[in-house]
């Protein structure tokens, strides 16, 4: 599947008040706790993507009894930290790397031989980054050459708890090593270089798993037990983030996007577009299931490049793709530095994106660890978004501001993340169509 976006420069922007499917890091986390929880729970607002049914269906594959999704709800009945099954089957994640390194975790602490494989492009993302931690708390963690995927996990192994101080700021390795401390004997404690998002903490917290965070330090204390709760889903920030940027960069912009989780480890998008002189405004802030959630309005803006500081880079890591077609509509030099993470991402985040832009006709040059972007005028051209669903949903944004149309190949993968991403850009004004390629 491929879309074709018609050039929108002298165009309308985008309008309407929308509501964006539910943050994917939250749907996975509710499935594996849920999951693990003594009791049933039930989740609103679930991702309906393949990635979050991915981590379901390995629950499933478990012996867990999931009713759904539909419409968004789904009931788990959990199995408690010692219930789970070991599957007939590897488990198979598809393109979740989220799911692959939660599990891993998870699942080092079990009494069974589990294997967990993905498609091509997770077969490439490295593993070595969660995998170490796991051997120092005595796990055995078997990977593919240089530590890719497929992981097979032997079960029966006795985790002891570390202290872990991490060589990147990544959530994923801080939630892998807190959920494999839930399994372990004594305490974990994971301290992060830079702030990550904090969906693992918070969610266990609500399952009545107590987490103390201390300034860059998060401890769990194991043997753990979780307690089912509710858990209401948020619309994903990582996927507002497209409509934030396309009714910046667009003409007569006026959009709402409601019920948007607001988590302060995950805002750094906002930020952002704020220093790049966007015109936002968050409002109806409350607290739902732990999470802060609010409306947010954007209206057109004339943006400027700006030196994004380091210490928002991992507060906006999603959201890359999309804040480099932001930086290409703005006035002067954008600069990334301190974002070498997005290169082993889906894909190789920096290169693709500049490569793209180029494409396009902007002056877009990759460096080690993020972009020197000069805004300038977007043409029209055919990219490839290399099986990546934010490079396919960033382009298509581009499309608000080209002078003419854009072809975006192999955009099958937008399913992962943000199902139905073309029919909701579309009934908000971006001129979008999905072709069978």
């Amino acid at each position: 599947m491929k879309f074709i976006v018609q050039g929108g420069l002298n165009k309308p922007g985008l309008q309407g008040s929308i509501r964006v499917p539910g943050d994917k890091s939250i749907s996975h986390r509710s499935i594996m706790f849920a999951s693990l929880a003594e009791g049933t729970s039930h989740i609103s607002g679930f991702l309906d993507g393949e990635d979050s049914l991915n981590t379901l269906r390995a629950f499933q594959a478990m012996g867990v009894h999931i009713d759904g999704p539909v419409d968004g709800r789904v009931s788990i009945e959990g199995v408690g930290m010692d219930g789970l099954k070991p599957p007939s089957k590897p488990l198979d994640l598809g393109n979740s790397g989220t799911s692959m390194r939660l599990l891993a975790g998870l699942l080092a602490g079990q009494s069974f031989d589990v294997e967990l494989s993905g498609d091509a492009s997770l077969s490439k993302r490295p593993m070595k980054r969660v995998t170490d931690p796991l051997a120092e708390m005595g796990a055995r963690v078997d990977t593919a050459e240089g530590g890719r995927p497929p992981l097979k996990i032997h079960g029966g192994q006795k985790l002891i708890g570390i202290d872990y101080p991490m060589p990147m700021a990544s959530a994923q390795v801080k939630s892998c090593c807190l959920l494999a401390g839930l399994y372990a004997q004594g305490k974990t404690c994971v301290t992060e270089p830079a702030v990550t998002r904090d969906h693992t903490e918070r969610m266990l917290d609500a399952f009545s798993c107590e987490v103390t965070v201390n300034d860059s330090t998060a401890c769990v204390d194991g043997p753990a037990r979780l307690i089912a709760t509710d858990i209401d889903v948020p619309s994903d920030i990582s996927s507002a983030a497209f409509f934030m940027v396309g009714a910046s960069i667009a003409r007569d912009s006026d959009i709402v996007l409601q019920h948007v989780g607001i988590n302060p480890t995950r805002t750094g998008v906002i930020d952002i577009l704020k220093l790049m002189g966007g015109d936002i405004t968050v409002s109806n802030q409350q607290v739902v299931g732990g999470e802060p959630v609010a409306d947010i309005r954007i209206r057109s803006a004339d943006l400027i490049g700006v030196h994004i500081p380091e210490s928002l880079v991992p507060l906006a890591i999603d959201e890359f793709p999309v804040l480099f077609v932001a930086a290409a509509c703005a006035q002067g030099q954008t600069i990334v530095t301190g974002a070498e993470e997005l290169r082993v991402k889906e894909s190789d985040r920096i290169q693709v994106m500049a490569d793209g832009l180029q494409a396009l006709g902007i002056d877009a040059t990759a460096t080690d660890d993020g972009m020197i972007i000069q805004g300038g005028r977007i043409g029209s051209a055919s990219v490839h978004s290399h099986d990546d669903h934010r490079i396919a949903m960033a382009f298509a944004m581009a499309g608000l501001r080209a002078e003419g149309d854009i072809h975006i190949e192999d955009c099958d993968t937008v399913n992962t993340s943000f199902p139905g991403f073309a029919e909701l850009a579309a009934s908000c004004g971006l001129s979008i169509q999905l072709v069978d390629d």
